[in-house]
């Protein structure tokens, strides 16, 4: 009954939503100022993607991108846009055309939404370069805006093939080692990146997948040639990793790198080609 109960009350609030909000037609891009679609991203590498390529169809970006500890783009940019946690009311008062979310939206999200006639658009995770330009090319095709999609796509190539090692370079591990010790597998953005730029995934090689969990005894006990610090929690500073051996190098390689595809990826080519420069020097 109880659940019965919470049924109807999104039902009804889901109705009422749609009766204060102005028609935004089948959402397929027609009602924009300028003719494309009006959309809300809830995605924080949606906010960075469409900031760039599409930032006159952007009405609101996620909270996360308004947070230097979880935005993937310049929080000065990001604050160009109003940001929202994604409730249907505050939605419902941007009238967008589109919400780009990601893969766990709130069910009741997203039915007060399509009771609304507001298109949702889910992103799913990226697992590789190739995944990221399409993922670009999906968004601008979304806001109408192909070109300026080409144009990022082409920034990556250019600085992936910028940070590329010269042939014959020796290919380094290196440990991806997050905040509380979780590492990438090898199905990643982050671990196709590293390929890229002349470093191997250790974890993957270790047989780890994502989100399998590296304590400070196992890198103690078996350190990899690099250490890609990509954290802020204790054991990634603790004092026995100073007593490495010298060709046992750490680097920092920051967390919001590994996280998004589109322009945060000429980032973190360039940051892995210094990496691998230094370690190489």
């Amino acid at each position: 009954m109880a659940e019965r109960a919470r049924a109807m009350v999104t039902m009804a609030a889901a109705t009422l939503l749609a009766a204060c909000a102005p028609s935004s037609g089948s959402g397929t891009g027609q009602s924009g100022h300028d003719g494309g679609p009006r959309i809300v991203s809830l995605n924080p590498c949606a906010d960075a993607i469409l900031a760039e390529i599409a930032p006159e169809r952007l009405l609101a970006v996620s909270h996360y991108s308004h947070d230097p500890a979880s935005a993937s783009m310049d929080v000065r940019e990001a604050r160009r846009f109003p940001a929202i946690s994604g409730s249907a009311e505050e939605i419902a008062a941007l009238a967008p055309d589109v919400v780009v979310a990601g893969a766990f939206l709130n069910p009741a999200t997203e039915r007060a939404l399509h009771a609304m006639h507001v298109d949702v658009v889910k992103l799913g995770s990226i697992a590789s370069l190739a995944d990221a330009r399409a993922q670009v090319r999906d968004l601008a095709a979304l806001a109408g805006t192909r070109e300026r999609g080409e144009a990022m796509v082409g920034q990556i190539d250019r600085a992936v093939a910028a940070a590329a090692p010269e042939p014959g370079t020796p290919v380094i591990a290196a440990l991806v080692w997050q905040s509380g010790g979780l590492v990438p597998g090898e199905r990643t953005l982050v671990s196709d990146l590293l390929r890229h730029t002349g470093f191997s995934n250790f974890s993957a090689g270790q047989g780890l997948g994502q989100g399998a969990i590296v304590p400070l005894e196992e890198v103690l006990a078996d350190p990899p040639e690099v250490i890609l610090i990509a954290g802020e929690s204790r054991m990634q500073s603790h004092p026995a990793l100073d007593a490495l051996a010298p060709d046992k190098q750490r680097a920092l390689f920051p967390t919001q790198l590994g996280w998004c595809g589109g322009p945060t990826i000429p980032k973190a080519a360039a940051r892995l080609a210094q990496i691998r420069k230094d370690t190489l020097r």
